[in-house]
């Protein structure tokens, strides 16, 4: 065959492998709202068994299947262990069944990506804080003053609803409404709130209004003060003026009244947000830190989750640590 030829049958070919050859799928677009947003809004959930920081020495993900089945296989039955201690009951009917959290397709064994070994970058004096904060939880109260603010009722329980939001055991249901001006997350978990205010709608760059402007440092706020602002597809929010007494997230981690967390939600498909958050906090922390979970259709709707002061649970905490006295 003569080189003109083979070079025309060459691209003969090509041009049939072309035009037969699969078309890339579009990439997927978030329906808009009225107001020109991607909708972000509807029943979701975080319920996972993934935890914010990393076995150590396990890897972010897997390269095989059997790997993941055999990581999470393992996993779970610590989980079932921990829950069938104490009284021996197990799970109650309401807990959910899950397993560990998917993202891009594989396992993932923390949210944290960076530091890449999945550990929180404490800093020595901080990390001896969080020590001594989660040993006082461990302890028998003499005041309801004593108990962390989720004993309390006052903030809902495994950072759950305060940014970075994490993923409790049980109600990590979460409904999300949107309005020109605000975003609001509603947790499950001791129906917590959150408003996020919003620079203004995106698209309309000549009747855009100013950025709001984050409260005065000496004003703080439960769940902090969340500033949002739409960069294309992705709501990004950075949150300030956290409340002291919500800075211990025991078990999980700790954050100081001065940190600022900045959060991205991305619609990435009909049944996914992307949630990555990076939390800033040069007291307690040596770098920052970032983390990635993906937030799945819950069919709702919200239940209430009857966690107020003045319950029962307080006076009998007090009850017993009292009678663990007089056995002493």
């Amino acid at each position: 065959m003569t080189p003109s030829r083979i070079i025309a049958a060459a691209l003969a070919f090509a041009a049939a492998v072309t035009l037969t050859a699969p078309p890339h799928a579009a990439p997927y677009r978030a329906p808009h709202t009225a107001d020109g947003q991607p909708d972000l809004q509807g029943f979701w959930t975080t319920l996972s068994a993934t935890s914010l920081q990393r076995v150590p020495g396990a890897p972010l993900t897997f390269a095989t299947r059997a790997q993941e089945r055999a990581y999470e296989v393992n996993l779970m039955a610590q989980v079932a262990r921990v829950e069938t201690a104490g009284l021996g009951q197990g799970a109650a009917e309401w807990h959910p069944a899950y397993g560990m959290a998917r993202l891009d397709g594989k396992l993932r064994t923390s949210w944290l990506v960076s530091p890449a070994d999945g550990r929180l970058p404490y800093r020595p004096e901080a990390l001896t804080r969080f020590q001594a904060l989660m040993a006082a939880a461990a302890e028998s109260p003499a005041n309801p003053e004593d108990r962390p603010p989720t004993d309390r009722c006052l903030l809902a329980g495994f950072a759950s609803a305060t940014p970075p939001m994490m993923n409790p055991a049980v109600a990590g249901g979460k409904q999300i409404v949107q309005t020109a001006t605000e975003v609001a997350i509603l947790s499950e978990m001791n129906h917590d709130l959150r408003i996020i205010r919003l620079a203004g709608p995106p698209g309309r760059e000549k009747g855009r209004k100013a950025a709001p402007a984050h409260l005065p440092a000496n004003v703080r706020v439960w769940l902090g003060d969340s500033i949002g602002h739409w960069e294309g597809e992705t709501l990004v929010v950075e949150t300030t003026n956290f409340h002291d007494q919500e800075t211990f997230r025991g078990p999980l981690y700790m954050i100081s009244a001065a940190a600022r967390v900045t959060e991205r939600f991305t619609r990435t498909a009909r049944d996914e947000i992307r949630y990555a958050f990076q939390v800033d906090d040069p007291a307690t922390y040596t770098t920052s830190w970032r983390g990635e979970m993906p937030l799945r259709p819950d069919k709702g709707p919200i239940f209430e989750f009857a966690c107020h002061e003045g319950n029962y649970s307080m006076p009998l905490m007090l009850q017993i640590a009292r009678a663990a006295e007089k056995g002493r």
